[in-house]
């Protein structure tokens, strides 16, 4: 089944933690810090492969997550990085982040590969924190955790020639005429309702891809029918073929329904008009079709539009048009890429441990990383050393938050094993 495009949540690993462990071994009684850092998460990249035609693995799929990275060990073993999350998707596979629709990626090249989400940093054990003062830390930093994205894969089929008109007008009798495709075909409305893919074996020019986009109606830039799944399979065609009953077997009048189909591109994407466009003025061995396809040529050839009669059920007139999309094909060689603002989501810092001031038995216990490695870097032997700490704690509240839990001068302030006589 096609599917074209799928809303998923990713989530990269979170980094596993630090470990608190000291080296104990026999004659060694008091060995120092030797815990290992914790791995790496895994990152959540997103792959083009050539040889997926839809979205479809991913219809039933909510959510896609890599591996948290393991926590570290004694011995200074580190943690092993988390399984990375690899996302296959088709050439030609668009990603929006699903709130701000920003484009993130336009995977647009077979193999070409992008990190959507980058995975937590380990933490690092607690052999990083020793320092001359404090040789026995007894915490490790936690890994930090993953990141959560929301997005939209969208895929915009990349053919070099884009097959369109209104239903039933003989766009895939056409490209089954000629190329290696075999389109469901029938004689009634919406016979096709998904893109279809051939290539073109041309003796005119190289090879190329054509694609029958499925018939549009007219406000299918506004969303009707299935407009917009239609339409976005247009933009990135280098070459329109507008495909038009010639006979108007339907009662149908042809420029009409070319410029039904122009005002609907027109609404969607303007640029799309300025694609070169050849008029297939099709059924043109049907009585009638004769006088449309003078019509067709009065009314859009001054705009730029080669006009050609061709016949798609008995062949007649393909090979002028397949020579003309092929000479304009060589004149617009560059593939059309969307804007990319690929913009990696790099991990955040993450804040500091909090410092937080608790009482118990009578004393007010001060915690927190900032507070160790700043015992560790200062000398509080020394009078200036010791204003410095103390400064160190007004900046960051530790002072105010002692006062406002009911010190009092003389009251005992514990900090990682140290102890202090509290005074204004």
């Amino acid at each position: 089944m096609f599917t074209d495009m799928v809303r998923l949540i990713v989530k990269s690993g979170g980094g596993g933690n630090g470990c608190v462990s000291f080296r104990r071994e026999k004659y060694v009684p008091h060995g120092g810090p030797d815990g290992g850092d914790g791995g790496a998460g895994g990152c959540v990249t997103v792959e083009a492969a050539r040889n997926m035609a839809s979205l479809f693995d991913y219809k039933n799929v909510k959510t896609i997550r890599a591996e948290r990275g393991e926590d570290g060990g004694s011995r200074n073993c580190s943690g092993k990085k988390g399984r990375d999350a690899v996302i296959k998707v088709p050439c030609g596979t668009i990603i929006r982040e699903e709130k701000s629709k920003r484009l993130i990626a336009d995977m647009s090249g077979d193999g070409k590969s992008v990190v959507l989400l980058p995975g937590g940093r380990g933490g690092w054990g607690n052999q990083h924190f020793a320092t001359a003062v404090r040789q026995a830390p007894r915490y490790a930093r936690a890994g930090a955790p993953g990141r959560e994205l929301s997005v939209i894969f969208e895929l915009k089929l990349i053919a070099d020639v884009g097959i369109i008109g209104l239903p039933n007008a003989g766009k895939s009798s056409l490209l089954k005429a000629v190329t290696n495709a075999n389109p469901k075909i029938a004689d009634y409305h919406f016979t096709t309702l998904s893109p279809n893919l051939g290539v073109v074996r041309s003796v005119y020019g190289g090879d190329f891809i054509m694609a029958d986009i499925p018939g549009l109606i007219e406000g299918a830039s506004g969303g009707a029918g299935l407009g917009h799944e239609f339409l976005r399979h247009i933009e990135r065609t280098k070459v329109l073929i507008h495909v038009v009953d010639a006979a108007g077997l339907e009662g149908s009048d042809p420029v009409e329904s070319v410029k039904k189909i122009n005002k609907e591109l027109s609404i969607y994407n303007p640029e799309l008009l300025k694609r070169p466009v050849i008029i297939a003025a099709n059924k043109s061995d049907l009585p009638g079709s004769g006088e449309n396809y003078l019509m067709l040529k009065k009314n859009f050839e001054n705009d730029g539009a080669d006009v050609l009669p061709i016949s798609a059920a008995t062949g007649s007139g393909l090979g002028a048009l397949i020579s003309k999309a092929a000479l304009l094909l060589e004149n617009y060689p560059e593939d059309i890429i969307f804007n990319e603002e690929y913009e990696v989501y790099e991990e955040e810092e993450s804040a500091p441990e909090p410092l937080t001031v608790e009482f118990a038995d009578g004393v007010f216990e001060v915690k927190g990383i900032g507070i160790e490695k700043m015992l560790g870097y200062t000398n509080l032997e020394t009078e200036k050393g010791f204003a410095f700490f103390q400064k160190f704690l007004k900046d960051k509240g530790v002072i105010e938050k002692l006062e406002e839990m009911g010190v009092s001068e003389g009251d005992a302030v514990r900090l990682y094993g140290l102890e202090f006589d509290y005074y204004k």
